[in-house]
């Protein structure tokens, strides 16, 4: 029987590692089980390098048809698991065809590599960025490994960045007036605005503001919309009178949110949006929709 366990194991055991693995932020990334690793962090044109080490297992050599690693962005949309659209694309070749006895080391270097896109787990699809390293063997079967590593990229502040203001309402029942301090917010922001009273003869009992993310997948008949509501904040409980002004102050770093993504790749987009629900005394629900978009400030360490 230990025979037969024995013949299902790799020949040999295939390590990855960053040439500053040590000095590089780590930070937390779902893997396919859904459980969360800590994989180093990278922006677009850095340099990718480190070591892989083949050992053979327990003293045994190892045939190849040759060693390679490949750095692969990949998209997987979740309604077709499994297949991966490469994006990005690059291959060295570490070793020609041989034979392996002891433990061997290879340096690798991807330098200054172009990674357009974040990474991103959403609803229905996933961006990631991995190394993968083969040992080509015939009939014994290829022995692959994989490293994932994250992907940030940062954008400065917009140089023009008005407020939003807005008039809503229902004829001779209902009319506010509501905005914001502006348009486009970093991931640690704080939303700033007012909503003003100019009409009210609808007996409203509460008004929410909510933070929306719009995530579409596919394109055509083949677009697939997930809504989700990542926060919602009371603004008011008890019902306004004409000409009352309510303050709007949300702080937006206790969510976990990303960028702005408009249509990477053709395969997916990520909005958010800003939600103004006003709810009346006969749970009649009134709703207002801003897009607003969000970018990653670079982080001061």
């Amino acid at each position: 029987m230990n025979f037969i366990i024995g013949a299902f194991k790799p020949a040999c055991n295939v390590s990855i590692t960053f040439s500053d693995g040590k000095s590089r932020k780590q930070v937390p990334l779902k893997n396919e089980n859904g459980q969360t690793v800590t994989v180093p962090l990278f922006q677009s044109q850095e340099t990718i390098a480190g070591k892989i080490s083949v050992e053979p297992v327990s003293g045994k050599k190892v045939e190849h048809n040759g060693i390679k690693v490949e750095l692969l962005g990949q998209i997987e949309m979740y309604f077709d698991r499994g297949n991966f659209y490469d994006f990005t694309s690059l291959v060295r070749e570490l070793d020609v065809p041989g034979e392996i006895y002891e433990r061997k080391t290879y340096p690798f270097e991807f330098s200054s590599v172009e990674m357009p896109y974040e990474t991103y787990n959403g609803a229905n699809v996933r961006l990631r960025y991995v190394l993968k390293v083969t040992v080509s063997r015939g009939y014994a079967g290829s022995i692959v490994e994989h490293q994932n590593f994250v992907v940030r990229n940062y954008t400065p502040p917009p140089s023009i960045n008005n407020s939003i203001k807005m008039e809503v309402g229902i004829e001779d029942c209902l009319h506010i007036e509501f905005e914001y301090n502006k348009g486009k917010y970093h991931l640690k922001d704080v939303i700033v605005g007012k909503i003003y009273f100019l009409l009210v003869r609808i007996k409203l009992k509460n008004m929410d503001l909510e933070i929306r993310r719009r995530e579409s997948t596919g394109s055509g008949a083949n677009t697939h919309v997930e809504t989700e509501t990542l926060a919602k904040f009371e603004l008011m409980d008890g019902a306004p009178v004409r000409g009352e002004s309510i303050p709007i102050r949300l702080f937006l770093s206790p969510y976990e949110l990303t960028p702005t993504y408009r249509n990477i790749n053709n395969k997916f987009s990520v909005k958010y949006y800003l939600n103004l629900v006003l709810v009346d005394e006969e749970d009649r629900r009134y709703f207002k929709q801003q897009e607003i978009t969000m970018y990653r400030l670079q982080e001061t360490s």
